[in-house]
């Protein structure tokens, strides 16, 4: 379903009217005919110039040779607002034609939203094309952290926010069960076991192993189960075995936690398996073919340098750019015979677009993956799969976790980590949802814990839901049914403060629209801010109940649209709505 969007309406109206207007100049010779005039419509910043804007005169001033101001004034002449969205319409500054909304317009948003229901704001921008959004895919070393809960949060929500712009969305959760990573954790692991069987001084801990409580809870346990005689098993036997004993406790544990956030998957994706089946050998292997690649003191090398430079000079880089930029080359395999996770990550997003055959993948990577995006979209593009267009990564900057206004310092390796766990049992999950996505991905965040556990205004998610809450009991007080849009007269809700309400509730398809445009769904989060500040201005205002009954309906019909639209939004967001507070 492509729902109405009204602002579009609005703006597409202006844009037919003032063409229109144009037309009837030309026939009588007032305006030269023939010309094609594309003026830009806006809305202004100061509702007091209009509630639209066209720039029709200024852009028509050279190909009809008139100044600016005496196109306008012919336009304003030869326009006909009747049945139309507009009441009025005037010149101002050089030339601008400026339009102000009437009745209709208002009376049609309310309606509109009642006819849509739960789908309004929906829209058919994707065209059904398949989209991957890969999110938090922490490595199952230890406990999920709190960037792993904005990761995951701003993940989920993106994917919402694309099924309702009309793409086919698949969530998916990389496991990096291979590698590095996965070698320091088994080693992490391994010391710890043996300490507790040859006590802590007799086994040197890994200068880079993983010093978490987790890590020896993890090993208490494989001890616990297994009993000591691993330990006179061949080192990489024992390394083996408890690297798949710690991944079996982790990764349930991962799922686990991910679901009490509200986090499904559609896949958990097993970078292993890429390994497994030969398919990072076999992407080598046809980076060689296509003549990417070149051996050296026994590594293979992936040609990056020459990859980045053809995608750069496609973006209109030119060489002088390029050459600041000091490419280097990247090893594919090492002179041991392990594929780097370099080459694992191209094997994956090759097999998302040949094998699963995804329009687009959208990756959601800490900031500190900045330098990676470019090499791979470049791989991926020697690859012949369009990386560069088809591979969307999003970035998102660091957390910092605030408590009685200071930082709370942590550190993976230290082990001195604030795991999601454990912060869901300090806030509720709506706050942990609302709180990590209520900034633009590239912006640092800063989580005050003391304010998510409010219960006042200061608190946006307590704020947003109040506003929720008080429609419905002011509903519930009425004690009367909320009526259809067709018995109301809309033409009552005549003041500022409604109208801009109103103006408010028409703006959620595009803030849809421009959320899955632009990759950032806090655009949600600040228009539910919004939207629950105009109605707590507009009911400290305007009075319902005591009201005259076509007034009182009105106010009372307005209100629910509100409570229907806050509570589609949070849905959004993975927060609940209230009913009371």
């Amino acid at each position: 379903m492509n729902a109405m969007n009204m602002i579009q309406a609005a703006k597409n109206q202006v844009a037919t009217l003032t063409q229109a207007a144009y037309a009837r100049c030309a026939a009588q010779g007032i305006l030269p005919a023939g010309a094609e005039i594309q003026g830009v419509v806006e809305i202004p910043k100061d509702t007091r110039n209009g509630d639209y804007a066209s720039s029709f005169a200024m852009a028509g001033a050279r190909a009809l040779k008139m100044a600016p101001k005496a196109i306008a004034q012919a336009i304003l002449d030869n326009l006909e607002l009747e049945g139309s969205y507009f009441c009025r319409a005037e010149m101002a500054g050089p030339g601008f034609l400026n339009f102000f909304l009437g009745e209709r317009w208002y009376a049609d948003v309310l309606t509109v939203i009642e006819a849509e229901g739960a789908d309004y704001g929906r829209s058919d921008e994707g065209h059904g094309q398949r989209v991957m959004v890969e999110f938090v895919s922490a490595n199952p070393t230890g406990p999920m952290h709190i960037g792993n809960a904005r990761g995951g949060v701003l993940g989920d929500t993106l994917a919402q926010v694309l099924e309702r712009a009309g793409y086919d969305v698949w969530r998916e959760f990389y496991v990096n069960d291979a590698g590095n990573q996965i070698q320091k954790f088994a080693e992490s692991l391994n010391a710890r076991y043996l300490q507790l069987l040859l006590g802590p001084e007799a086994v040197p801990f890994p200068e880079n192993g993983y010093q978490g409580e987790d890590i020896t809870d993890l090993a208490r346990d494989f001890l616990a189960e297994e009993g000591p005689q691993w330990k006179d098993r061949p080192e990489p036997e024992r390394l083996d075995a408890l690297a798949q004993f710690g991944l079996g406790r982790n990764i349930p544990k991962m799922r686990e936690d991910l679901r009490r956030y509200k986090i499904v998957y559609d896949q958990w994706f097993y970078e292993s398996s890429l390994h497994e089946s030969g398919y990072v050998r076999d992407t080598a292997d046809r980076l060689a073919q296509l003549g990417w690649t070149y051996e050296k003191n026994g590594a293979l090398w992936l040609r990056t340098g020459e990859l980045l430079r053809q995608k750069y000079r496609a973006e209109g880089k030119s060489d002088a750019q390029i050459d600041k930029l000091e490419l280097k080359d990247d090893v594919l395999r090492r002179a041991n015979g392990f594929y780097t996770y370099f080459a694992a990550d191209i094997a994956y997003h090759r097999n998302k677009l040949e094998e699963r055959k995804f329009d687009r993948v959208i990756n959601v990577w800490g900031a500190d993956h900045h330098g990676h995006v470019a090499r791979l979209q470049a791989a991926l593009d020697g690859l012949g799969l369009e990386g560069s267009r088809r591979v969307t990564v999003v970035l998102m900057q660091l957390v910092n976790l605030l408590q009685d206004g200071q930082p709370v310092r942590m550190s993976k390796r230290s082990g001195k980590t604030i795991s999601l766990r454990n912060l869901l049992d300090e806030i509720d999950v709506d706050a942990a949802r609302y709180f990590f996505n209520c900034r633009v991905s590239t912006s640092p965040l800063d989580f005050d814990l003391d304010l998510a556990v409010r219960e006042d205004s200061e608190n946006p998610v307590y704020y947003v839901q109040y506003a929720h809450a008080r429609i419905c009991s002011l509903i519930l007080n009425l004690g009367q049914a909320v009526p259809p849009a067709g018995q109301v007269d809309f033409s009552l809700l005549d003041t500022p403060v409604e109208r801009e309400l109103i103006k408010c509730l028409a703006q959620l398809p595009e803030e849809l629209r421009l959320a899955a445009r632009d990759c950032d769904p806090s655009r949600i989060n600040r228009y539910l801010i919004q939207l629950a500040g105009d109605f707590h201005r507009f009911y400290n205002t305007n009075r319902i109940k005591s009201e005259a009954p076509a007034l009182l309906q009105a106010r009372l019909k307005l209100a629910d649209t509100v409570r229907a639209v806050i509570a589609g939004g949070l849905d959004l967001l993975g927060v609940t709505a209230p009913e009371k507070m």
